[in-house]
């Protein structure tokens, strides 16, 4: 696998107009309930991700993206390599069915992405996950930790501590990989401090989790 899935996103996000709208500065949890059923189509998948997420940031329009968020099919997740033939067979070695994106925040402050991916088994997602985690710890640079007891079984959690031009981060960031049966779920939380970045990581994930159906 090739990293650079939220990177090339995030160089995407740097190349837009900021996104207005006030930023609240107090977390507001987000209360939902699990979805009974595994979905069938991408549409469902869709309909599982976070609507909100507990910062209480704005979201930001899946085509006001480049590439545009929202559904994502095998090719378009490969075209974030470099070599999207490669990646799209090792994407289908995975079992990848399908995925969705969602982001809130603007392009030069506190951001918050969500990935939810699905695959045919769990044994996909969950080596997904985790090769994930390790390619983007190369690429970031930071601190990884598989099965951190500061999040739920079968997430692994990197931080960074300084915002990376290079890489696209204008801030302290905390990012986690999560399995989750036949889900692959990332977050990424940028924000003004380490300690943002990780309660806004922490309860996104386990609010994201929550509204998925059980292992």
């Amino acid at each position: 696998m090739t990293p650079g899935r939220l990177a090339a996103v995030l160089a995407g996000l740097a190349s837009l107009v900021p996104a207005t709208g006030c930023t609240p500065t107090s977390a507001t949890p987000v209360e939902v309930e699990a979805a009974p059923v595994t979905p069938e189509t991408v549409e469902d998948l869709g309909e599982l991700l976070l609507e909100e997420v507990p910062s209480g940031l704005p979201r930001i329009p899946d085509a006001d993206l480049e590439p545009s968020a929202g559904a994502k099919t095998v090719d378009d997740v490969a075209t974030y390599s470099d070599d999207p033939a490669r990646e799209r067979a090792v994407l289908r070695e995975y079992g990848y069915r399908h995925g969705w994106e969602r982001f809130w925040g603007s392009t030069t402050g506190p951001l918050t992405s969500v990935f939810l991916d699905q695959f045919d088994h769990a044994t996909g997602a969950a080596t997904y996950a985790r090769d994930l985690a390790g390619n983007d710890a190369e690429l970031y640079d930071g601190v990884l930790r598989h099965g951190p007891s500061s999040l739920p079984d079968g997430c692994s959690l990197l931080t960074v501590a300084a915002a990376d031009p290079a890489t696209g981060l204008s801030g302290p960031a905390a990012f986690a990989w999560c399995a989750h049966g036949v889900f692959s779920v990332a977050v990424t939380a940028v924000a003004g401090t380490e300690q943002a970045a990780g309660d806004e990581l922490h309860d996104a994930v386990q609010a994201q989790l929550d509204r998925l159906p059980a292992a």
